[in-house]
């Protein structure tokens, strides 16, 4: 058998760095209104670099780590919701920027459980024996699709990539897989919608920035996300204890600290860095193992298990248990 085993990590993030005072003086609010709600203290916004230039620095990152040259590359995924254009894909443009010919690549839309998709896909594709190796990216850049005179969008978001090297591997290391849509309630949480605009068509103008009711968010990953996370614990037949740290979507602090709560787990194997990028949507979870990595909290010497799980707009969530 062929599994797939995450090799190497990288991020990358603008260098414009906005914090919670900077937000105070475009619009009402405050640091402590942001930070006592969701724990975010600031966040990076891009000044001039896309969703693919972002990408495209994840991957020459983990081109240089690996030793690889770009034609050893079989596939990309890159996973977002801010895509430069509908085509070509964000993953073209990243494949045309390493000059890996060898490579297919495609973007994957699904929002903040984008990465855990992609990984999951990946691992397929490897899997399946006809690929070696292959880049998945989580890149967002969100600040273009937010209002900025709306305060309870805008000071939650930030830009940002993070991604991984898969290898074919003889061993598993994907333990456990747990994907879900629920389309029903997707209207929670929506950015990007287009109007028709044909002369055969009754305009309808609809707004495509970031609009999300909240409490229906909260609500939705304390009860389905949780009950999720448990039911994948169970499926891989690791002892609560055997799992060394949860990597959550960074949405809000709050959240993580109810998930905790909700499936007895110690908080302090939940990671975290919400506090330094906001909610990066399919970035979050790259960005945080990319860090975590970073400062030797995590080793890629396949000792440790982590727990991967995304949730947000589709309504989406997935999660993964991971040998690293």
């Amino acid at each position: 058998m062929v599994y797939s085993k995450i090799n190497q990590v990288a991020h990358y993030v603008p260098k414009q760095l906005v914090t919670n005072d900077d937000l105070a003086k475009i619009m009402d609010t405050s640091h402590e209104w942001i930070s006592s709600r969701t724990g975010i203290a600031e966040r990076y916004i891009s000044r001039n670099e896309t969703t693919s230039d972002l990408a495209v620095r994840v991957a020459e990152q983990l081109l240089t780590k690996s030793g690889l040259e770009a034609s050893a590359i079989d596939f990309i995924i890159v996973a977002t919701i801010s895509s430069d254009a509908t085509m070509p894909s964000t993953a073209a443009k990243v494949q045309a920027a390493l000059g890996a010919i060898n490579a297919f690549a495609f973007d994957m839309t699904a929002a903040c459980s984008g990465f855990v998709f992609a990984l999951a896909v990946a691992d397929k594709l490897i899997s399946s024996g006809t690929y070696q190796k292959g880049v998945v990216i989580g890149a967002e850049t969100l600040s273009k699709l937010l209002d900025w005179e709306d305060r309870t969008t805008a000071v939650l978001f930030g830009d940002g990539a993070g991604g991984v090297l898969l290898e074919a591997s003889q061993d598993k290391h994907i333990l456990a897989e747990s994907l879900h849509t629920d389309g029903s309630r997707g209207q929670s949480l929506t950015s990007g919608q287009n109007s028709l605009k044909s002369p055969y068509s009754e305009f309808k103008s609809l707004n495509p920035c970031i609009q999300m009711d909240g409490r229906a968010i909260f609500d939705f990953a304390i009860r389905d996300v949780s009950k999720s996370i448990s039911a994948i614990i169970e499926q891989s037949g690791l002892a609560k204890d055997e799992l060394d740290y949860l990597l959550l979507h960074q949405a809000n602090r709050r959240i993580l600290d109810k998930m905790a709560q909700k499936i007895d787990f110690p908080r302090e194997k939940f990671l975290e860095n919400m506090m330094h990028y906001g909610n990066t949507s399919a970035a979050s979870i790259p960005i945080l193992l990319s860090e975590a990595v970073q400062n030797q909290k995590i080793k890629l010497d396949g000792s440790q298990h982590l727990l991967l799980s995304g949730f947000g707009g589709g309504l989406t969530w997935g999660s993964l248990i991971v040998k690293i």
